[in-house]
């Protein structure tokens, strides 16, 4: 079987796929990426093969003033962004490389609207995997008016309900219990595994511990919003560095550490660290709320401080909010006494870790990688030729 795996955006948006294509290559498929021209080489860097789609040049992220969280604002952007630009672009490109590369089977990240459009264009089985921790951001209220008018041109008929999205298979890497209920999962949505047992990194940390014996705090902003955060790295740091805590952060490829200034010996800054080497040598985690963030503390058992910038971090942290497992801040208000005092209480509340340790449970009880890739067989096999699959519904066809 031919696997084409195309996504819309960053790392993101890439890191969700790359368990199901990597098990899918386990099991003997032919796997390729479809994606930005900017992105081809993080692509590649992973041992994928790779097809830009468009033509566009990369440039360097500018660096932006912190804005107030703002959710309409966001959804806007969803809509006019996502929805109407990038689908219309990537719509024809996907069909181009479709024909071209002849896939049994197309997956894509949730936002990418063009490639499902592509697929349905193309009578291409498809599914969709989910890259929003909370499930609330991507709403047919929001995108389903962009995405008709998409459907129209490619002579598709309406799709009020946006059905499309989960039409045959949705494949969702985190657990069902973060999920907003007022969003719940469609019938094809299949749960998996993101973080595989023995995929962290359990020697030791490739930092020195300025503070042996004390706890381990990690503080991300991610890799795009981090060039959007005005003076918040600064002052998130200042909080937590007078905490008696090594305190680890990432500030993003785009960000030289030594804007920072000089820190004491228990802070170590680094452009990048995978999660995978530093999140086992942690005790709570400070970030945006981004949602591979969110997952990746929860999977490790770890509770956090969020202060949500934008896109779906808003959602996803009032939700972890309503679960117990993080405190939430306002990134304009978040000074560092605020900062300090509230990862000082999540800290000495044990309630949050035990919280978190039960969204750990539940996240290594979800199926493997390759229940998704046996999913996928399956969509492609109740598909003959000149048919539409059947959807795959949970506990049964």
């Amino acid at each position: 079987m031919r696997i084409l795996f195309t996504f819309v955006g960053g790392q993101g948006h890439f890191d969700p796929l790359v368990p199901i294509a990597r098990a899918a290559e386990g099991a003997g498929h032919s796997v390729a990426f479809g994606c930005a021209p900017s992105m081809r080489s993080m692509v590649e860097a992973a041992d994928f093969a790779a097809f830009a789609l468009g033509t566009e040049a990369s440039s360097p992220r500018e660096r932006l003033s912190l804005r107030p969280a703002d959710r309409e604002r966001e959804s806007r952007d969803l809509r006019e962004r996502f929805a109407r630009r990038a689908a219309r672009y990537r719509a024809p490109l996907t069909m181009a490389l479709c024909t071209e590369w002849k896939p049994d089977a197309l997956v894509c990240d949730e936002t990418n609207f063009g490639a499902v459009v592509a697929a349905e264009r193309l009578g291409l089985p498809f599914a969709t995997v989910l890259i929003t921790a909370s499930g609330s951001f991507v709403r047919a209220d929001v995108v389903g008016e962009p995405l008709n008018e998409l459907r129209a041109e490619h002579s598709l008929p309406p799709d009020p309900e946006l059905e499309m999205l989960s039409r045959y298979l949705v494949l969702s890497p985190f657990p069902p219990s973060l999920r907003d209920p007022a969003n719940p999962l469609p019938a094809t949505a299949h749960p998996f595994r993101l973080w595989q047992p023995g995929s962290a990194d359990d020697s030791a940390p490739p930092w020195r511990l300025g503070l042996p014996g004390k706890p381990t705090v990690y503080f991300t902003l991610g890799t795009i919003f981090n060039t959007e955060s005005g003076d918040l790295l600064a002052r998130v740091i200042i909080g937590l560095r007078e905490l008696p805590v090594n305190l680890v952060v990432t500030v993003g490829r785009n960000i030289d550490p030594k804007e920072l200034g000089p820190q004491p010996a228990h802070v170590h800054v680094a452009q990048f660290i995978p999660q995978a080497s530093v999140l086992p040598h942690c005790d709570l985690v400070v970030s945006h709320g981004g949602s591979g963030s969110v997952l990746g503390a929860l999977a490790h058992g770890l509770p956090s401080v969020l202060i949500p910038l934008g896109a779906d971090q808003p959602l996803n942290a009032a939700r972890c909010a309503d679960l117990g497992v993080a405190e939430v801040l306002d990134a304009m208000q978040a000074m560092p006494e605020r900062v300090r005092a509230a990862a000082s209480m999540v800290l000495d509340n044990a309630t949050y870790k035990q919280n978190a340790e039960r969204l750990r449970d539940e996240i290594a009880a979800l199926p493997e990688p390759t229940h998704a890739v046996g999913l996928l067989e399956r969509l492609c096999g109740a598909s003959g030729a000149g048919t539409a699959p059947d959807p795959l519904h949970r506990g049964g066809r």
